[in-house]
């Protein structure tokens, strides 16, 4: 849940806010959306071991998706649409020819540290479950972060930390974005609490020099 209006973050519920990413002044752009018309398939997703990871080009990737889903007991093609529509979208935003997907229900904290990613832009989106938790760039402290210290010392205060709701599209900006000051994000807290995401992470998989 977004709690405030951030200059960092370019957030609204057309797909074409996602574009702002490419903004100097911006590091976080997210997609608001309803996900309802998936929730029949959501529910049959999350009684599978879904782990997908796949790279190469669209095309490649969608070969290896079809090839993936082909299971008899599970029929989820408005998801598998929407999958595929949000990597071709990602493919007009990066204007990238090869890409690593990875598509899975987990159950661990996975990046328990707030901490920025060495690459150029990341989609995510979680389907199920709390999405990804990141933080204004005036709630952080960023000697702390590169001391390599904890979330404690890295947060300047919690009450600016935000959250993406279920089902939004966010596009994170990172380190190897040109001239970029990448967005601070964690992973939540789940396993506590014994709960599942189905998570959707698409990168670009090759080298900026390679854009084009």
């Amino acid at each position: 849940m977004i709690t405030q209006a951030v200059k960092s973050a370019a957030i609204g519920s057309d797909f074409k806010i996602l574009k702002d990413i490419h903004e100097e002044s911006k590091n976080i752009a997210i997609y608001q959306r309803s996900t309802q018309t998936l929730n029949q398939e959501l529910e049959q997703l999350m009684d599978y071991d879904i782990e997908f990871r796949s790279k190469g080009s669209v095309s490649e990737i969608i070969q290896a998706l079809q090839n993936y889903f082909d299971i008899d007991e599970l029929t989820v093609p408005v998801f598998f649409e929407d999958v595929i529509n949000l990597l071709k979208k990602f493919e007009e935003l990066t204007k990238a020819n090869s890409f690593r997907i990875f598509l899975a229900v987990v159950d661990s904290n996975m990046c328990r540290r707030f901490h920025t990613d060495i690459n150029y832009l990341r989609l995510l989106c979680t389907y199920v479950g709390q999405g990804t938790l990141w933080l204004p760039d005036t709630a952080v402290d960023w000697k702390a972060y590169t001391a390599h210290v904890g979330n404690e010392q890295i947060v300047k205060d919690k009450e600016l930390i935000q959250q993406v709701d279920a089902g939004d599209v966010t596009i994170l900006k990172g380190a190897l974005y040109p001239n970029a000051k990448p967005i601070m994000h964690r992973s939540p807290s789940i396993e506590e609490t014994a709960e599942e995401r189905l998570l959707l992470r698409i990168d670009i998989n090759q080298s900026l020099d390679n854009l084009s």
